[in-house]
């Protein structure tokens, strides 16, 4: 047999798992850890006690909900203050008339009655029978229309 070579120990049992994995071993547990002898299941053997923790004590959450109500725009033949969807800004809304449904079916009825030379076109001429298109100022956008029919 060959002996270990001076300034050199033998090597020892191998770390214990505390060690190992850096457990501090003088720390006490957060629970009681039971005698390795004592078995709690077997019979004539009390259990361990453990010592009563109060429940811990959540105080109420309280959960509100909000709800942004933004109020319906309804549009009309005049012009409506609003905000604008695009840019966001308070605006008053720029009218434009287009003919629509009420035009041409004046325009029909007139060509119905006998008015057949320009006289039925007399309806888009007239802007209480077009359609009506809002559009913000600012940014040009779309932001409603006004059917007539």
């Amino acid at each position: 047999m060959m002996s270990a070579p001076s300034g050199f120990s033998a090597p020892s049992a191998p770390p214990s798992y505390e060690e190992a994995v850096g457990i501090n071993v003088n720390y006490p547990h957060p629970y009681p850890v039971p005698d390795p002898g004592l078995r709690p299941g077997w019979k004539g053997v009390n259990p361990p006690q453990y010592p009563e923790q109060p429940m811990p004590t959540s105080s109420p959450v309280t959960v509100q909900t909000v709800y942004v109500h933004q109020p319906v725009v309804v549009f009309y033949d005049r012009p409506v203050q609003m905000s604008c969807p695009s840019c966001n800004q308070v605006i008053v809304t720029r009218l434009c008339y287009e003919p629509g449904a009420l035009t041409w079916l004046s325009c029909g009825g007139l060509c119905l009655l006998g008015c057949i030379a320009s006289c039925c076109l007399i309806p888009f001429c007239v802007d209480a029978l077009k359609d009506v298109e809002h559009f913000c100022p600012n940014c040009n956008a779309h932001v409603g229309s006004y059917k007539r029919l």
